[in-house]
């Protein structure tokens, strides 16, 4: 009565995991990343799976685990940023216009959800292959990779906004402060 297929099949739960992270995350993104993050866990630990168990509440825990896991490591990450950011109040007030821009900078970086600032620091900041840096957060390659993607792309965007702000700005300096009666 074997119908041949596989005790393992984690297709065919795909849809109920993606549900259960939506759930849990809040954003489609980091959804995607939480269950790429379970099935790595799955799969490394398959031999741990129960012949006859139920695949589908034992890849729920682990999405549930993995979640868990990964809030606890965020907020973690998030004393040390707040932690790096009061440091990095100190600034330079020999160019205004270069503050301004680090401000806006560090304003911008600091607002990109944790997990791609973590990724986009270890790589950028620090130097690290992707390799280490995924390494160093625990995660596989391809989902770093993926959030340093977006977290590029969102700093890249917040730039182009500030350019056409500059370029398209309503407000011009006339007559050089000079009051033209005097």
């Amino acid at each position: 009565m074997n119908s041949g297929r596989d005790p393992f099949d984690v297709i065919g739960q795909l849809a109920a995991l993606r549900r259960y992270a939506r759930s849990l995350a809040r954003d489609g993104d980091e959804a995607e990343d939480l269950v790429h993050d379970a099935l790595v866990r799955a799969y490394e630990k398959k031999q741990t799976f129960r012949t006859g168990g139920n695949l589908r509440n034992w890849l729920l825990s682990i999405v549930h685990n993995t979640y868990i896991d990964r809030l606890r490591q965020s907020r973690s990450q998030r004393r040390k940023a707040a932690a790096a950011a009061d440091l990095a109040q100190a600034d330079d007030s020999s160019n205004p216009e270069h503050t301004v821009r680090l401000r806006q900078l560090r304003g911008a970086f600091f607002r990109l959800p944790d997990e791609q600032r973590d990724a986009l620091h270890l790589v950028a900041i620090e130097g690290l292959s992707y390799q280490e840096a995924a390494e160093a957060l625990g995660i596989p390659i391809g989902t770093l990779m993926s959030r340093v993607s977006r977290a590029r792309e969102k700093l890249r965007a917040l730039e182009q906004d500030s350019a056409d702000l500059r370029r398209n700005s309503h407000l011009k300096v006339i007559g050089g402060g000079k009051d033209e009666n005097d």
